[in-house]
């Protein structure tokens, strides 16, 4: 099995490497060796490797920025997918794309199912959006996964900017009006690493922690369970706050639970994100 990863030094780039079965051929690459956006590169690196699955794990993921960027998202977000699924078309080769949350207007009251009515707002959930359209029009056999809250031991995420403000704070102002499922990279890993064994094909999936909470309770599990590892003496108040009082560029999904029981079977265990939360402070430790 030979298998072509985009976005190699992110979050699940990394954990995917990590849980990467020794029997199998990896080509790892990140923006340095593969840019996504450069269709004829793309064009080279497949002809030469020929994998049997391609899984496109970058994505310009800076939410606030991408209101300015735009320009620069739409290239790597919707531009990048779709070269790589005219890619894998061409050479006959899998495709599985990670996508988010954020393509989801936050308004449903319940989680999200994969055919529920798209309707990003900000230039981030948009451009991912029209990535998912591209995919599936260019290789309508593609594989896209939704997932939320990603957080790992590796890179920039809520858990690991959480115990450094822990470290200089003592108290933080958090929002608690926004409620989603903090979902671990390795688990998301995991996940596609079982659907190229089982062969899985077409459709879109979603994929995140089992249990929604918001950012505040979010952040407090995170500094109750650094307490308990030694990692911090204590942890700093929290003052719960509403969106409005922490303004952004962008604007967040207020409720992006997503319905997983659609990928559940195919045999996916649920994503025990509190049980995950503890192995990566224990990483980070």
């Amino acid at each position: 099995m030979k298998i072509l990863l985009t976005g190699s030094k992110g979050q699940l780039g990394r954990c995917f490497q990590d849980r990467f079965p020794d029997s199998w051929d990896i080509l790892a690459t990140d923006s340095d060796v593969l840019d996504i956006t450069d269709q004829d590169k793309i064009g080279r690196v497949v002809d030469e490797y020929r994998p049997d699955v391609i899984v496109n794990a970058a994505a310009y993921t800076a939410v606030d920025k991408a209101e300015e960027e735009s320009v620069l998202a739409e290239k790597i977000n919707a531009k990048g997918p779709e070269n790589l699924a005219l890619a894998a078309k061409k050479y006959n080769s899998k495709f599985i794309h990670i996508s988010t949350d954020y393509v989801f207007d936050g308004k449903s009251t319940v989680p999200y199912l994969e055919t529920d009515i798209t309707n990003p707002l900000g230039s981030y959930g948009k451009t991912k959006l029209r990535g998912e359209i591209a995919v599936l029009g260019a290789l309508p056999e593609a594989i896209i996964i939704r997932t939320a809250w990603v957080f790992s031991e590796y890179g920039k995420n809520f858990v690991k900017t959480m115990l450094q403000l822990a470290s200089t704070h003592d108290s933080l102002r958090i929002v608690s009006d926004q409620r989603g499922c903090p979902t671990y990279a390795g688990d998301l890993a995991q996940v596609i690493i079982l659907l190229i064994h089982k062969g899985v094909g077409r459709g879109v999936y979603h994929f995140c922690g089992d249990k929604e909470v918001n950012w505040s309770d979010f952040a407090q599990a995170i500094f109750n369970e650094a307490i308990i590892q030694g990692l911090l003496i204590k942890g700093p108040s929290i003052t719960r706050i509403a969106s409005n009082e922490y303004p952004t560029s962008a604007q967040r999904p207020a409720y992006s639970s997503l319905n997983c029981n659609k990928i559940y079977e195919f045999g996916v265990s649920p994503s025990d994100w509190n049980q995950s939360l503890k192995k990566v402070i224990k990483l980070l430790s």
